[in-house]
């Protein structure tokens, strides 16, 4: 059986931890996975002060990296960071061959190890390599408390499944009390063969994936029994790569309500880690007491993924840039306005058999946007049209939000011309929908009439490329309103700029929000909470 089909049928198990967490804190858990925090500072001092915060924060543990320590003498300063320790400790020592820092004689690093035991660690990390040795030379003398982490560490890539289960024998012949695999994902579906090693591990098991394509297992080793996982104190200062936050764990993705059952949902893109979707989403899931989470995915193929992960534990999906039409020819059926928009926004997985059902909301929170922006403005010439009937509309993007603001403005009888870098692409669309076409290069000079609408539903201006702006400004003051489809940032230089020429402006945060409400209802069955999510983006 292929790993791809392995996935679907997987039944997440439910494991218990030998822990020391306290009564209390154990009942307000939804899952036995652990929070470890990488305590790396450069000095006894700063690691006091840092694992302090880590206890603040939340963790359960820490792991103390002593092969951070610009100076170490071992038995006086183990002595005095393990007893400053306000949580358990993990104690690893990390050698420069396996991705660490010490560099010195290896008997001497294993020695400190040794005395870590010794003195009453709650864990200690050893490495395969040495593993069979090292629990050796303790054989008899370890604490029954004092747990052997025997870790592997590839910064290549995740072998197959084969070779994961292989490898997973070997260190439990090494003498492992709880087995470790760290693995890099080249592609996000790699993660799915470490889920499937962790459910069917009959040891405690921590199975991480490294990099931004891995941040999934980093957040679903909760829902697959994974025995911890790793918070970092601040964004950026990792022991691996793809570590999140303590905060994020906990705030952003609600890692300690994750169960076995816990129903999962994301955001599609690439990229895709500038999205506030996850914040919009768990934020609203809390507040409704629904059961799931919802997470970056950074794709690369569409169909690659939905094939992969294809249990219907997978619930659904948000498409972002570049993916949205790709999705189109993934879904089994696709809804009418979709199809005819030629891009799906948002992916539903279909409890009772499986089957994948594309819609758009774009359009609906584009428009919408738009038309309130027009109104609350100028306001509309009649009660019964729209405000943009007969208004030049000129879209930028010929891409999935591109089609859907094209179709959304042609059904409410505005006049529409597609702007593209690609000329062809642009009249691709603008044949499709009965529009015009111009390349980008064209649209400064452009202005048959004033009073126009423009709609940028490209990435240009957007974080971290903040100071481009797909038109010149001395071009937008033809435009009644512009509006971007960009919401990071808010206000992007095209919104700047088209303000301080007097037009109305319409943000991406308005088409985000508005796009939301039907997507949220679609994963949850529930009615969307308006409020909270004008609420939730006012303060982003």
């Amino acid at each position: 059986m292929s790993s791809t089909k392995q996935l679907s049928l997987l039944r997440p198990k439910v494991t218990s931890s030998f822990t020391c967490l306290n009564m209390e804190a154990a009942a307000m858990r939804q899952n036995s996975t652990l929070i470890c925090v990488p305590i790396m500072g450069d000095s006894i001092d700063k690691m006091a002060i840092d694992m302090d915060r880590a206890k603040a924060s939340g963790a359960d543990l820490v792991e103390i990296r002593l092969d951070c320590l610009k100076t170490f003498s071992p038995n006086e300063d183990l002595k005095t960071i393990m007893k400053a320790s306000p949580l358990p400790t993990l104690i690893t020592y990390r050698p420069k061959w396996e991705g660490g820092q010490y560099e010195g004689d290896e008997n001497k690093r294993l020695d400190v190890l040794r005395l870590a035991v010794e003195l009453g660690a709650d864990y200690v990390d050893v490495e395969l390599q040495v593993a069979r040795e090292f629990n050796d030379s303790i054989s008899g003398k370890k604490p029954q408390n004092c747990k052997v982490i025997v870790s592997s560490h590839n910064y290549e890539s995740t072998p197959s499944i084969e070779d994961l289960g292989n490898l997973v024998a070997r260190i439990q012949a090494a003498g492992a009390d709880i087995v470790k695999i760290a693995t890099t994902a080249l592609d996000i579906t790699d993660v799915a063969r470490i889920f499937q090693t962790i459910v069917h591990s009959q040891v405690p098991i921590i199975g991480l994936v490294m990099g931004e394509r891995g941040l999934i297992s980093r957040v679903l080793c909760a829902k697959y029994g994974g025995y911890l996982t790793f918070g970092t104190l601040d964004s950026g200062v990792v022991s691996a790569p793809g570590q999140p936050t303590v905060k994020d764990l906990l705030d952003l993705y609600n890692f300690r309500s994750i169960r076995h059952d816990t129903k999962v949902f994301g955001i599609i893109g690439k990229p895709v880690g500038h999205s506030k979707s996850p914040f919009l989403y768990n934020e609203a899931f809390k507040s409704a007491g629904f059961n799931g989470v919802y997470l970056h995915l950074l794709v690369d193929g569409v169909a690659n993924f939905l094939q992969t992960y294809s249990s219907t534990d997978f619930t659904g999906f948000s498409c972002t840039i570049p993916h949205k039409e790709e999705a189109v020819k993934c879904c089994d059926e696709v809804d009418p306005v979709a199809k005819s928009i030629g891009a799906v926004n948002c992916i539903i997985r279909r409890a009772s058999d499986g089957k994948l059902l594309g819609y758009n909301t774009d359009y609906v929170g584009a428009i919408s946007a738009i038309e309130d922006g027009l109104q609350g403005s100028h306001g509309a010439s009649n009660s019964t049209s729209s405000p943009l009937y007969n208004k030049l509309f000129i879209v930028i993007g010929a891409g999935g939000a591109g089609k859907a603001l094209a179709y959304g403005a042609k059904e409410k009888g505005a006049r529409v011309v597609i702007a593209n870098r690609t000329f062809e692409r642009a009249k691709e669309l603008a044949d499709t929908i009965g529009g015009d076409a111009l390349s980008l290069a064209d649209l400064e000079n452009f202005h048959p009439e004033d009073g126009m609408i423009l709609a940028n539903t490209t990435s240009i201006g957007m974080q971290p490329k903040v100071d481009e702006t797909p038109v010149p400004k001395q071009a937008l003051k033809h435009y009644a309103l512009v509006f971007d489809a960009v919401y990071t940032p808010k206000i992007t230089r095209l919104l700047r700029e088209a303000e301080e020429c007097g037009a109305t402006t319409v943000s991406g945060i308005e088409m985000f929000i508005g796009q939301a409400y039907g997507q949220y209802e679609r994963y949850t069955g529930l009615p969307a909470p308006k409020e909270l999510f004008r609420k939730l983006m006012s303060t982003k």
